[in-house]
C-alpha cells in the first residue's frame, strides 16, 4: 500500500513540472504565429482577389533585379538560361498595422498566397521555376505604412534569337522581358524602381561567352483583344571566345590545306601517293565541315565559318584537280612522244593508255628535261639542248600569243606543278587577309 502511494505522488509531481513545457510550447507553435499575423494584418477583413486601389488610377510596382548567374546558352535550341532574384515593390494600404517602433514584419510563401502579389511572367519564355530548397525562396516583407517587398528566386529558360551571319566571330543581343500577365497600364505599371541601378549583376564567368553589357530599358506591349501592357527588359550582350574555334575549326582546317600543297613537290609519276594524299586531305576537309554543322541549328542563310570551311575544300578540291591535270597531260605527253619513235600504232589513243593504272609511261621516255648548262673552259655558259637556234639575223620572239602558251604548259606538264607551289599558297593568304579583316 505504502509503495502503490509513493507512485502516485511521483506521477502527480512529474505532470506539475512538465505543465510550463507544454504552455511554451503551445505559444511557439507555428499554427499560433500564423493566426496573429492574418490578425494583426487584417487578411480576413479584405477581398485579396482585388488589387490594391481598385477602380482608381493603376497601381505602380517597382522592380529590380539580382542576375546571380547565367547556367547555360545553346545555340541549337536559341534559348539561355538565367538563376536572378526579382523583387516586387507596391503599396498596399489594406495590409498596414500599427506599431511603436516602425519595423516591418517578414514572412515566407505561406502568406503570400493569402494576400495579393502583382502577376508578373516572363515573355518568350520556354521553362521557369522558383527555387524550393529547403524551403520555397520567397520572401515577404510588410512595412506598417502598407509598403511591401515580395522577392523571389527564379531559373527561366528563355528565348535569344540569334544572328549567326557572323558566327563564330558574332555578338548576341539577348533580353529578358518581364510583363504583367492580366493588368494592363490602366490597372498596373510596371518600372524599374532605381532607374539603370534596377540591374545588378555578380561576376559572371561563361565558358564560350564575354558579357559586354548588362543594362534595363523599358516599352510597351500591344495586344488587340486587351490592350497596352508595359514591359521590361533586361538587355545583355555576349561576345565569343574565339580561341575555341581557332583551335578545333580554324587551325586544322588550315593544316589541312597546307598539307594538301605537299603534292605538288611529289613526283608526277607517283600516282598513289598524290592520289591518297589528295583523298585524304578532301575526307579530312569534309569530316570538319560535318561536325561544325552538327553543332549548330539548321539555317538559311550562309554563316562566316562556312565561308572559311567551304573555300578551304575549295582549295583543297582544286589541288586534287590539279593533279588530274597534270597526270592527263603527263600521258599526253608521253603518247606523242612514242608515237613519234614509232613505239605504239598511231591509232592508239590516250584512253585505252590510262585504261590500265591512270597514267601510261614507258621508262624510256624522257619528259621534258630542263636544258642542261655546261661551263666551258673559258668560263661562258653553253645549254645543252636539243632546240635549234634561230639563225643569225632573225628577231626572237619576246611575247608568245595565249594559243602558244597554253600548248607550251600543255607540252610541258611539269609547269603546272612549279606554278601551283606559288599560287596556291598565294591565294590562300590573300583569302586569309580579306575574310580576317572583315570579321574581326
Amino acid at each position: 500500500m505504502a509503495v502503490r502511494k509513493q507512485q502516485h505522488l511521483y506521477a502527480v509531481a512529474s505532470w506539475a513540472q512538465s505543465r510550463p513545457y507544454m504552455k511554451m510550447k503551445k505559444l511557439d507553435s507555428t499554427k499560433s504565429t500564423v493566426i496573429k499575423s492574418e490578425q494583426l494584418l487584417r487578411i480576413e477583413e479584405h477581398d485579396f482577389a482585388m488589387r490594391p486601389g481598385f477602380g482608381t488610377a493603376a497601381i505602380p510596382v517597382g522592380i529590380d533585379v539580382q542576375v546571380e548567374s547565367i547556367d547555360s546558352i545553346s545555340e541549337v535550341n536559341m534559348d539561355f538560361t538565367m538563376t536572378l532574384y526579382l523583387r516586387h515593390y507596391w503599396k498596399d494600404e489594406r495590409l498596414a498595422f500599427p506599431s511603436t517602433s516602425n519595423k516591418s514584419r517578414t514572412f515566407d510563401g505561406r502568406l503570400v498566397k493569402k494576400i495579393w502579389v502583382p502577376d508578373v511572367f516572363f515573355v518568350h519564355s520556354k521553362r521557369s521555376f522558383i527555387h524550393d530548397t529547403t524551403m520555397e525562396n520567397i520572401m515577404l516583407r510588410v512595412y506598417p505604412d502598407g509598403n511591401i517587398l515580395y522577392s523571389v528566386r527564379i531559373t527561366v529558360t528563355a528565348l535569344c534569337s540569334m544572328d549567326f551571319s557572323r558566327f563564330p566571330l558574332d555578338t548576341q543581343n539577348c533580353s529578358l522581358e518581364l510583363e504583367s500577365y492580366a493588368y494592363n497600364e490602366n490597372d498596373l505599371m510596371l518600372y524599374w524602381k532605381n532607374g539603370n541601378d534596377s540591374l545588378r549583376t555578380e561576376e559572371i564567368l561563361l565558358s564560350q561567352f564575354f558579357i559586354e553589357e548588362f543594362n534595363p530599358s523599358n516599352g510597351l506591349a500591344l495586344y488587340s483583344s486587351t490592350g497596352w501592357y508595359n514591359r521590361l527588359y533586361i538587355n545583355f550582350i555576349l561576345r565569343r571566345h574565339i580561341f575555341f574555334f581557332m583551335l578545333q575549326t580554324y587551325f586544322p582546317t588550315m593544316l589541312m590545306v597546307m598539307l594538301s600543297w605537299v603534292s605538288f613537290w611529289i613526283d608526277r609519276r607517283a600516282v598513289p601517293a598524290r592520289v591518297s594524299l589528295g583523298i585524304t586531305t578532301v575526307l579530312t576537309m569534309s569530316t570538319i565541315i560535318t561536325g561544325v554543322s552538327s553543332s549548330m541549328p539548321q539555317v538559311s542563310y550562309v554563316k562566316a565559318v562556312d565561308i572559311y570551311l567551304w573555300a578551304s575544300f575549295l582549295f583543297v578540291f582544286l589541288s586534287v584537280i590539279e593533279y588530274a591535270a597534270v597526270n592527263y597531260l603527263t600521258t599526253l605527253e608521253e603518247m606523242k612522244k612514242l608515237k613519234t619513235r614509232g613505239k605504239i600504232p598511231v591509232n592508239f589513243n590516250t584512253t585505252q593508255a590510262m585504261a590500265f593504272d591512270g597514267c601510261f609511261h614507258d621508262d624510256e621516255i624522257d619528259l621534258t628535261p630542263y636544258p642542261e648548262v655546261s661551263i666551258t673552259t673559258d668560263g661562258t655558259e653553253r645549254r645543252n639542248s636539243s632546240i635549234n637556234l634561230p639563225a643569225e639575223g632573225h628577231r626572237l620572239s619576246r611575247k608568245r600569243s595565249l594559243k602558244q602558251n597554253v600548248s607550251y604548259i600543255m607540252t610541258n606538264s611539269h609547269i603546272i606543278d612549279s606554278y601551283s607551289r606559288l599560287l596556291f599558297p598565294f591565294a590562300y593568304l590573300v583569302f586569309n587577309v580579306i575574310y580576317w579583316s572583315l570579321y574581326t
